[in-house]
């Protein structure tokens, strides 16, 4: 005999289907549960029907309800509310299934090669780093260079002088 908490327990990750008392339908991802079926629910999603109020050409058309869908995220959901509960999906795929997956695939015939913005590649200088490109963005290089009598005079000392005896 299987017990009812087992059969909960092969549905954690599986994405579920659950109607509540008030008729509301949730789907998401269950994580967890316990003795009282509370349920938490990873990305989960509220399906509500709402009649609508136009009354005389809502009901002739047809159209007298319509479903509204809300994204409500992580959920604590009480057990006693739950009427109904369904598998909607599988767990989503895990990470190491995913990385044997990619390893039994073939490697194709294309050249792996970094996709550049058209500038040339000059050895022993990192791309995009070489400043301004010229004509753009600032002055040339030879313009921001100290030119005239003051580019040959020796620093000036900017300071307040000797410190008052007893500072250091």
């Amino acid at each position: 005999t299987i017990s009812k908490n087992s059969k909960m327990m092969n549905l954690i990750n599986f994405r579920l289907r659950i109607t509540l008392s008030d008729s509301r339908v949730l789907t998401g991802q269950m994580l967890a549960f316990d003795k009282h079926m509370n349920l938490v629910l990873a990305d989960c999603e509220e399906f509500r029907k709402v009649k609508s109020k136009a009354g005389v050409k809502a009901q002739s058309s047809g159209q007298s309800e319509r479903e509204e869908k809300r994204t409500l995220g992580l959920v604590i959901l009480r057990g006693e509310t739950i009427v109904s509960l369904s598998v909607d999906g599988p767990p989503p795929p895990s990470v190491e299934s995913q990385r044997a997956r990619i390893s039994q695939l073939s490697a194709g015939s294309g050249v792996a090669a970094p996709a550049g913005r058209g500038m040339p590649v000059v050895p022993g200088v990192a791309p995009g780093l070489t400043g301004p490109v010229r004509g753009v963005g600032g002055p040339a290089p030879g313009m921001m260079l100290p030119r005239g009598p003051a580019a040959m005079a020796p620093p000036m000392a900017y300071g307040r002088g000797i410190p008052p005896p007893g500072m250091p």
